[in-house]
């Protein structure tokens, strides 16, 4: 009789352990193991391995993972930001993502917001349908060792913190309200939003935030074979011009530029152009409204580069295409 009190009593022990461990565990939860995700859940990424917790430093030859969040121009509502542009490393403080607010220090002069300092590890953006810490952004190594610090090796990862108006990744919401999502891989051409649009609101303080991501997109910034042959194209262009010596001639030369993508219709001489900072040409009347749509923002219908149209023109030296 006492063995069997002793069993009886350790049975129900074991059985307020797993009672306590049942109700630990979120509603609708099951102790079966996850399955894999659904074919309607396919546009977001496998969850990291790793957690921000247990992330490993970077070793002192890491190098720098370019990243750069630009407005989402969808339509004439999009909020407008500047361009953000940080060089992260395997192991770098996670980029927080929240409100502004009058003591999170990233005021201008004008009373903005400045994303621009490289050295900071916190985005603020002026809206009331972001939470005050909304999401948390880094890298981290693919590869478990970190002697490969490659760009191939290199993932970008987020995840939404208790934001109560959700962060979305490709129109998928990553977590309940209020709720810590798990870590997603985000990659080049990702559109991220923050929060959801305030009914009724119109002003930029009841909007979403929208954002476009761009990885590894460094070689744009620099001379590259595309943007010199854009240039080289309109010198020839501009030779066609001064060399016209038939002036009955009705047909103008194309001088090998792309046809204009927005009618289709060839570039030629006497006509207004708009050359987009990424070397892409339009006609400037198929291209005028989209450009005062957003202005002084641009973002290319071709290849989706964001670009700042007011952007310093002065450069130190005249670079030779020839």
């Amino acid at each position: 009789m006492l063995r069997r009190r002793r069993s009886a009593g350790t049975m129900a022990n074991t059985n307020n352990v797993i009672t306590a461990a049942a109700l630990a565990m979120p509603a609708g939860a099951s102790s079966r193991p996850p399955t894999a995700p659904s074919a309607a859940t396919n546009n977001v990424r496998s969850i990291s391995t790793n957690t921000t917790a247990n992330r490993l430093p970077a070793p002192s030859n890491s190098p720098s993972h370019r990243l750069r969040l630009v407005p989402h121009l969808e339509s004439r509502r999009s909020l407008r930001f500047d361009a953000i542009t940080r060089d992260m490393r395997i192991g770098d403080p996670v980029l927080r993502i929240g409100r502004f607010t009058d003591r999170s220090g990233n005021s201008q002069n004008g009373g903005g917001v400045n994303n621009n300092n490289p050295n900071s590890f916190k985005l603020a953006f002026k809206s009331k349908v972001v939470s005050r810490a909304h999401a948390e952004l880094w890298v981290e190594s693919s590869s478990p060792s970190l002697s490969t610090t490659s760009a191939a090796n290199a993932k970008f990862f987020i995840k939404d913190t208790k934001s109560s108006s959700g962060t979305f990744l490709n129109h998928v919401r990553l977590s309940p309200p209020n709720t810590e999502s798990r870590p997603f891989q985000i990659k080049d051409g990702d559109i991220l939003q923050l929060g959801v649009d305030f009914q009724g609101g119109s002003e930029d303080i009841y909007k979403s935030v929208k954002i476009r991501v761009e990885i590894g997109r460094e070689w744009q910034s620099g001379a590259n074979k595309f943007n010199t042959t854009a240039i080289k194209n309109l010198k020839s262009l501009a030779q066609a011009v001064s060399q016209s010596a038939n002036p009955g001639t009705s047909k103008p030369k194309s001088a090998g530029i792309p046809d204009c993508c927005i009618c289709l219709f060839p570039i030629a001489i006497n006509q207004a152009l708009f050359i987009s900072p990424c070397s892409h040409t339009f006609h400037f009347k198929c291209i005028r409204p989209m450009v005062e749509a957003h202005f002084p923002s641009w973002s290319c219908p071709l290849c989706r580069s964001f670009a700042d149209l007011e952007e310093d023109v002065e450069v130190e030296a005249e670079m030779d295409f020839e």
